[in-house]
């Protein structure tokens, strides 16, 4: 600290590199710091830390804190299916845990506004907070920060909304604060209707990726869906083709009850890239009941979803260049 300039002492604070500006007006102190990639909790700690030290210069008996942040960069993945029942919200939910494991800043949006799962599935069932109508994402233990119209509404409740409603809830669940997350999974409802167009309108996506089981009927809505994204013009990151196969606990035996192969055939015929498949397998369903994502544990399962994010991740990469 030096005479001429009491706030000097400002420059010892580990914060020293976010401060901006800073000013002595009489006995008033005024500082402007860069909150760019703190999450609520750390902005108000930043806020306190700088005031505190502030009101310990000679002479200041206010201190007035300013916090500024830059808009980070952020991609946005959208993960579709033209029909429900495929397992696209598990899908979604270990491709999060997966990329956070792999070191990714992660965002989940469950966009299924009228069958919110991923608060089951990520054990996520705290409600949000809010601050001037702004929701703040739940932190998961699994490194994945979680929005859900799930976390809002009794378990069990029905939601009698029409389409301009879940849209606005839709909306609401994009303009919250992420912080600092670089990637958000938009986990969307079956089908092609409002809440995918509103994203689509809203958010523009980087990305989607498809989910279908082996059958004809899944592939037949998930070339819909595919469709409805190429006329919206976000490209197509891949089809993972799931519950292809299963291997009886008992026997061993393997059999394929929704068929083998479908999806990445279509992958083949549709000209989008096939980004891999995952069995139809018990301890999946066991795991995820009890909102223990097989991703987060390690293990053949954990190996498969990394092997799917790593060349989402790939893909990504080519249409962004």
């Amino acid at each position: 600290m030096t005479e001429d300039d009491p706030l000097s002492l400002l420059d010892e604070l580990p914060d020293a590199g976010r401060i901006k500006s800073r000013k002595l007006s009489g006995s008033v102190a005024t500082i402007v710091a860069d909150a760019s990639g703190l999450s609520s909790s750390e902005r108000s700690a930043l806020e306190g830390r700088l005031k505190q030290a502030a009101l310990t210069a000679p002479g200041t008996t206010e201190a007035r804190i300013a916090l500024t942040a830059t808009k980070p960069e952020r991609t946005i993945i959208a993960v579709g299916s033209g029909k429900g029942g495929v397992g696209k919200s598990t899908l979604t939910a270990n491709l999060a845990v997966t990329l956070a494991r792999m070191g990714k800043r992660v965002g989940l949006i469950d966009a299924d506004i009228y069958g919110p799962s991923q608060p089951t599935l990520l054990d996520a069932h705290a409600k949000p907070e809010a601050e001037k109508e702004k929701l703040f994402p739940v932190e998961t233990v699994f490194g994945v920060r979680l929005l859900s119209v799930g976390q809002l509404v009794s378990a069990g409740t029905a939601l009698a909304w029409r389409g301009p409603m879940a849209t606005s809830a839709l909306n609401q669940l994009i303009e919250a604060d992420w912080g600092d997350a670089e990637i958000l999974l938009v986990d969307l409802p079956p089908g092609t209707g409002d809440v995918q167009l509103s994203l689509v309108a809203k958010a523009r996506p980087d990305g989607a990726v498809i989910v279908s089981t082996p059958q004809d009927l899944s592939l037949i809505d998930a070339t819909r869906a595919i469709d409805l994204f190429g006329k919206t013009g976000v490209p197509i990151l891949g089809i993972v083709e799931n519950m292809a196969g299963y291997a009886c606990p008992h026997c061993g035996e393997s059999s394929d009850p929704f068929g083998q192969g479908g999806a990445e055939a279509s992958a083949a015929t549709l000209g989008v890239p096939f980004l891999g498949r995952l069995p139809l397998s018990t301890s999946l369903r066991e795991a995820s009941d009890r909102g223990r994502p097989p991703a987060a544990e390690g293990g053949s399962a954990a190996a498969a979803f990394e092997a799917i994010a790593r060349e989402m991740l790939v893909q990504l990469e080519k249409v962004g260049g």
